[in-house]
């Protein structure tokens, strides 16, 4: 299953490049967490007004929801990152 959680930034953000290393440092550590295989940080490229800023899929077994959920990492995201946070989406597929 993948697992996307799509961002779009508050004003607040100004440079909305400068958190990307610590997002992917955050995210980063899911890959210990068992059922968690691969975990992807995209940027958008178009700045337009009705775009998302960012895009996070984790790719993990179905059950590895609720390890996600209740990780540290998933916490840290939320604590450092929900007050720039404008708008979300989390969407979940299989292939």
């Amino acid at each position: 299953m993948k697992h996307c959680i799509l961002v779009k930034w508050n004003s607040s953000v100004i440079d909305k490049t400068a958190m990307l290393p610590e997002i992917n440092c955050i995210f980063g550590k899911l890959l210990q967490l068992p059922g968690i295989y691969d975990v992807k940080i995209h940027k958008n490229v178009i700045n337009r007004e009705n775009r998302f800023d960012l895009m996070i899929c984790i790719e993990m077994d179905k059950n590895a929801l609720e390890v996600y959920d209740a990780s540290s990492p998933h916490h840290e995201w939320k604590e450092k990152y929900a007050k720039f946070v404008e708008k979300k989406a989390i969407f979940d597929f299989e292939e």
